[in-house]
């Protein structure tokens, strides 16, 4: 049975009476509907999404997040999210077209990661302070990866735990005033006719964007849907991703250190459980004792893909040189463990 549309008089007022109410299937955090709308000008009735943040800690703050990057985002000349008709903040409801999703082409990370550029590029430093800054791991991440591999058994290569310290304190000062989405993952990205718009700006907030284009290589680390593209698909994407942000901003992309970004993700504990369970919790500890499901990956097959990331990517790096060791006995003694681990999935469900 569906709830009860959360939709009141502010927004009577300025939109109008809505009608074929239908409830839509979301997270915990949110109620939202699909309704019809008045026409105006002699047009026939719109269709429309309502979108609740229901009580619950921290719901203000995610409001306020959400409204604050869709507004950044419409500065787009190329359409990135649905148009924001109306908002109550009292009742911490806003009204946004309705967009038909189309089942995404098997090559879909490249106009996704197209599409993620210009969102980037959308924000600047004159927005600092409208949205929280990206917040990467702490030294707590490091101590706990380093214990995992411990209790695996790997052998921690000298300077490995300085490595990390100093990569924390880089993450800590990336630059950048891009707007992260904070959860872009393959769900949160509607494929239309007229291309891709993002949706659930919950956990917007402004950072470096390499952060998020790491995504692709690292694979989702927030979401439920894991998928690891190929090698020529991946570089397809990568490649469209810095093309849009020229072409959006009229500079060349600051690469940074794209492997700083994945190492992060690697280390991240909170990143092998959907958002509900984040904080408060080792999940790398329950590693050696216990796997579990999440969307599309179990726990350790996420981080066996992410081992073989960053192994990858710091073969020769001058900065975390002593991590590709670590990472390749730790993936070995996983899959020497539990052989019946499987690769994350190829394609999207």
């Amino acid at each position: 049975m569906g709830t009860r549309l959360t939709y009141g008089d502010v927004l009577r007022a300025e939109l109008g009476s809505p009608t074929e109410v239908r409830s839509l299937s979301s997270s915990p955090r949110s109620q939202v509907w699909r309704v019809e709308l008045p026409g105006t000008a002699g047009g026939g009735p719109h269709a429309a999404v309502v979108k609740h943040l229901v009580d619950g800690p921290g719901a203000d703050g995610r409001y306020a997040r959400e409204v604050a990057a869709l507004r950044i985002a419409a500065r787009s000349q190329v359409p990135l999210v649905p148009r924001l008709l109306a908002v109550d903040p009292e009742q911490r409801v806003l009204v946004l077209d309705h967009l038909d999703h189309r089942d995404p082409a098997p090559d879909w990370i490249v106009p996704y990661a197209e599409a993620l550029a210009r969102l980037h590029a959308t924000a600047g430093p004159r927005d600092a302070g409208l949205l929280p800054r990206w917040k990467g791991p702490g030294e707590a991440d490091v101590t706990s990866f380093l214990a995992l591999a411990a209790a695996l058994g790997a052998v921690v290569p000298p300077g490995v735990a300085e490595e990390l310290e100093a990569l924390v304190e880089r993450l800590d000062e990336e630059p950048g005033h891009a707007l992260l989405h904070g959860d872009p993952c393959p769900g949160n990205d509607l494929h239309t006719v007229e291309g891709v718009r993002f949706v659930d700006f919950e956990q917007a907030c402004l950072g470096s964007g390499l952060m998020e284009l790491a995504y692709l290589r690292i694979g989702f680390p927030t979401c439920w849907c894991v998928t690891s593209a190929a090698g020529p698909l991946l570089a397809r994407a990568e490649r469209a991703y810095r093309t849009a942000w020229h072409t959006a901003t009229g500079s060349e992309l600051q690469e940074g250190r794209l492997v700083d970004a994945c190492v992060g993700w690697l280390i991240r504990g909170d990143a092998l459980v959907q958002r509900a369970h984040r904080e408060g919790t080792d999940h790398l500890a329950r590693i050696p004792h216990k796997d579990w499901t999440w969307g599309t990956a179990t726990a350790r097959q996420r981080l066996v893909h992410r081992l073989g990331v960053v192994g990858g990517l710091v073969a020769d790096d001058p900065l975390l040189g002593g991590l590709r060791g670590l990472t390749s006995g730790m993936r070995d003694r996983m899959l020497a463990r539990w052989p019946a681990l499987s690769p994350v999935p190829t394609k999207r469900p």
